[in-house]
């Protein structure tokens, strides 16, 4: 028995063994050349800054830290990891042999009916009997799936935090971004109001000199198009800017109502804008993380597969303390035991096992397909982000050019009416140019804004 045993042990062991591999990243994984034109070669990039050195404005970090804690989302990231670490010691737990107690007893006694004397000895006293049994046992161990069930959960436990964590750096770059879009809708709403207070007067200026016969309809017609033109925009704005505190609203999981924030000038672009060396990515981007996970698991899959073609193993094994041996009662009691040990090798599944495996390796191939396209459209997001700051940039010094010489031109435009030399129609044409070239102005700053948020999220920013 005891030989029979080891040899039993020896083959579940040598199960165990012959799949103990842990997952490493593919060889093969290109990663260089991914950025683009955007490469760089510095050690440290956009993405390696905490989201609190990104952001430096105290009244969006604390707006950030409120969504980060009442986000319902957030919320519920936290609860699903909770869900896998207790998986996770389930799993641990599973290498460790069961052990049962489960007493019983009874009582019994003999009555006759008829109250024969013959049969009085027989029937004055209870028969009590009690059992009292331990029950340990290993139900069919096959150690190189329990470890790689183990491993896919840890594997699960690393896809739930880095589910949290893509959940919050989403989070992080979606209420910067609306924070400062609210900032651009203030200052272009404060531009538009006082340019409808302005062209207000000018109509009424307008419609005097009409009255006095020193202008004609049509120049009041077209002031005053002018004027409700610039309503609309002021009424649209004021709308946009209802629609994103609604939104930030949301995210907080509140209902609806005014956020707090500073100029769009208080936001002061990071010393640091490199891309850093593109692998360091992979440890940052929450997407790329998670599709390295996927084939990680994938992987410990095909191992589980493989090992279900290895023997299983069952020992049992019980004990007990009881006063009921065979059909007598005797007391004291004694004590019982007995092991039981069985080996179990698949032979003919019906091709089950076989096909699984074949199913397992090429989920594997489809994760590892998905993890190199993954850096890839990481890479580019990372390019584009870089594209759109570079040109945000490029158009800044265009824009206020623009809107210099356009403030020289209505200026002297607005002088020559007002020496009866010029043609309203002239400064109508003059304003309207200079408050398109003033909105383009203050939307290039938000889209630089925009690029390097959209840049820092691309490089794995804001996760913690």
């Amino acid at each position: 028995m005891k030989k029979i045993l080891t040899i039993t042990l020896a083959a579940a062991l040598l199960s165990g063994c012959a799949s103990h591999r842990n997952y490493q990243r593919p060889a093969d994984l290109q990663t260089d050349g991914i950025y683009g034109d955007a490469q760089s070669g510095d050690s440290i990039s956009l993405g390696d800054l905490p989201w609190r050195e990104m952001f430096t404005d105290p009244t969006l970090q604390a707006l950030i830290e409120k969504v980060l804690a009442q986000n319902t989302d957030m919320i519920n990231a936290d609860l699903q990891l909770q869900e896998v670490q207790y998986s996770l010691k389930a799993r641990k737990l599973a290498f460790l042999p069961s052990l049962y107690f489960s007493p019983s007893g009874s009582v019994s006694k003999m009555y006759d009916p008829y109250n024969r004397s013959a049969y009085s000895a027989m029937t004055s006293g209870n028969s009590k009997t009690y059992e009292l049994p331990m029950t340990f046992g290993w139900q069919s161990v096959n150690f190189a799936q329990l470890r790689n069930l183990k491993k896919g959960t840890e594997v699960s436990k690393q896809q739930a935090m880095n589910a949290k964590q893509a959940v919050q750096a989403s989070l992080v770059a979606n209420v910067a971004n609306m924070y400062y879009n609210l900032a651009m809708l203030d200052q272009q709403l404060t531009m538009m109001t006082n340019t409808q207070e302005n062209w207000a007067q000018y109509l009424d200026m307008e419609r005097k000199l009409m009255e006095a016969g020193q202008a004609n309809t049509a120049a009041v017609s077209s002031i005053e198009a002018t004027y409700y033109s610039i309503c609309t925009s002021v009424i649209t704005l004021q709308e946009n800017i209802r629609l994103i505190e609604n939104s930030l609203s949301t995210l907080m999981g509140e209902t609806a109502h005014a956020i707090n924030r500073d100029a769009l000038e208080t936001f002061q672009a990071p010393a640091i804008l490199a891309t850093g060396v593109p692998i360091t990515m992979l440890s940052r981007r929450p997407d790329v993380r998670d599709a390295e996970l996927s084939l990680a698991s994938a992987f410990y899959d095909v191992r589980s597969a493989k090992a279900a073609f290895w023997p299983s193993l069952t020992i049992t094994a019980n004990g007990e303390y009881t006063n009921s041996v065979g059909t007598s009662i005797i007391n004291p009691g004694m004590m019982i035991g007995s092991a039981l040990a069985s080996l179990t090798q698949p032979i003919f599944a019906n091709g089950q096992l076989r096909a699984q495996y074949k199913i397992s390796k090429a989920e594997m191939e489809i994760a590892s397909n998905n993890f190199q396209q993954a850096v890839i459209a990481a890479g580019n997001e990372v390019n584009t982000a870089m594209v759109e700051l570079n040109t945000a940039e490029q158009l800044k010094d265009m824009y206020s050019k623009q809107v210099s010489a356009l403030e020289v031109a209505l200026d002297a435009t607005q002088k020559l009416y007002l020496n009866s030399s010029g043609n309203y129609l002239n400064v109508i044409t003059a304003q309207n140019s200079l408050i398109s070239a003033q909105m383009d102005y203050i939307s290039n700053r938000m889209d630089a804004i925009s690029a390097t948020i959209e840049l820092y999220e691309a490089l794995g920013g804001g996760v913690e």
